[in-house]
């Protein structure tokens, strides 16, 4: 049955929330200050009409918007839009109970995100290649997306060939596309190893796509120019499907607030480094030594750092931060210490760096509640935030990074 509800505010995730009697009901596509008629199933409700529209509403730049689930906010103007945005982490450290001074939204969308990834999979004779749908399974069939960087402008028509090839297989696919400064570099995960007569076609495929790299699950059908991708003074070939910042504007906003933060150092330890997006940056100034879990990661890091000019050393080791934690005694050697965790945060490392002597730590985030709950574990070992940043490379998303500085008072 439709109902008439009145929106109140935004949700973290961009839904238009009503305060009804039996509690808040979620209306995604909804503003607040606006009257909507939606069809209401316990907290959720799908949107059927706009009956009073507000003043922040703006007409989408995508005709998939709704359709397509990898948007959530292309309606909102902008001013409402940065204070949604910004609003997740003080949300975030509010309900830690951690006290803290939350800078402005950094737009760091730049030229728009560098990396996409495809599903695809057989419906009826052929192969469906695009986006997942908004809060569904099925499949958006997708020709071109308006939040990706110019090197990716053909991405989807590769992704639909590569589909094609391996569609005899039956197996849903996840076609991960990178735009690099010498092409496309392309990871396929889903289908399981490759036989030698579909590595010959791939890389045929490769060759007729101009692909700087095809790989199959990590595993690289063919190389036929290094995928580099530039991070300070150094170019970096990262491992196939290897992490990378969302958006190059993103990797440069949160390396520049990383080293703002960091005015005098001259040892400094890389925690989750990957392949040395901030390590490399960080060389410019101090011996870096850098800690990652995954040793392709760190076989990146050391080719880009051997043939860089101009930077201190920088030393690596391979160690799972999750089991093996830094030990106190390991840490004092430190002056600084960066860390950029995968989503779950880093508790168990966190809870030796509150009982630690560095004296500043700068935190880089992709989950607010998560680096909520570790600034409070360092809080309580006696550091203070000095400030956090949102930053801002997933635009339209409900996503958000952030940068936080710790400082142990009476050290410098």
């Amino acid at each position: 049955m439709n109902e008439s509800l009145t929106i109140a505010r935004l949700g973290q995730r961009g839904d238009g929330v009503c305060d009804s009697a039996d509690g808040p009901v979620f209306v995604p596509y909804a503003l607040p200050g606006e009257t909507v008629r939606a069809v209401r199933d316990g907290e959720r409700a799908q949107l059927v009409e706009i009956i009073a529209s507000s003043e922040s509403r703006i007409a989408a730049i995508c005709p998939l918007f709704t359709r397509c689930g990898g948007c959530a906010a292309q309606h909102m103007e902008p001013g409402l839009y940065r204070a949604w945005k910004r609003a997740q982490l003080v949300t975030a450290l509010q309900r830690a109970g951690v006290a803290a001074e939350v800078g402005e939204l950094v737009d760091a969308h730049g030229a728009g995100r560098r990396r996409v990834t495809f599903h695809a999979r057989r419906e009826g004779i052929g192969m469906v290649v695009g986006f997942m749908a908004a809060r569904s399974h099925d499949l958006v069939a997708v020709e071109a997306c308006p939040v990706l960087a110019p090197g990716l402008a053909r991405a989807p028509a590769v992704a639909q060939l590569l589909a094609n090839r391996l569609g005899g297989s039956n197996k849903p696919l996840d076609i991960q596309i990178t735009a690099s400064e010498a092409g496309l570099d392309v990871d396929i995960r889903g289908h399981g190893p490759a036989g030698d007569k579909l590595r010959l076609s791939l890389t045929e495929a490769a060759e007729r796509l101009d692909l700087a790299r095809l790989s199959m699950h990590g595993d690289i059908i063919v190389e036929r120019r290094p995928p580099i991708q530039r991070m300070g003074k150094a170019y970096v070939a990262p491992a196939p499907g290897g992490f990378l910042q969302a958006t190059q504007a993103g990797e440069e906003a949160i390396c520049a607030l990383v080293l703002a933060g960091l005015p005098k150092i001259r040892r400094v330890a890389d925690l989750f480094s990957g392949c040395g997006p901030i390590a490399f940056r960080l060389a410019e100034r101090a011996q870096v030594v850098a800690f990652e879990s995954d040793k392709a990661a760190v076989l990146a890091l050391t080719r880009g750092s051997g043939r860089t000019q101009g930077l201190k050393p920088i030393a690596s080791e391979v160690r799972d931060l999750f089991r093996r934690p830094l030990l106190e005694h390991e840490l004092d050697g430190f002056d600084a210490v960066v860390l950029d965790p995968p989503r779950a945060g880093a508790e168990a490392q966190i809870r030796r760096l509150a009982a630690s002597k560095v004296a500043t730590i700068a935190y880089v985030s992709c989950d607010a509640a998560s680096f909520a709950r570790d600034a409070a574990i360092l809080i309580e070992g006696g550091y203070a935030l000095a400030g956090v940043t949102p930053v801002d490379q997933f635009r339209y998303s409900a996503h958000v990074e952030l940068v936080g500085l710790f400082r142990r008072p009476g050290k410098r």
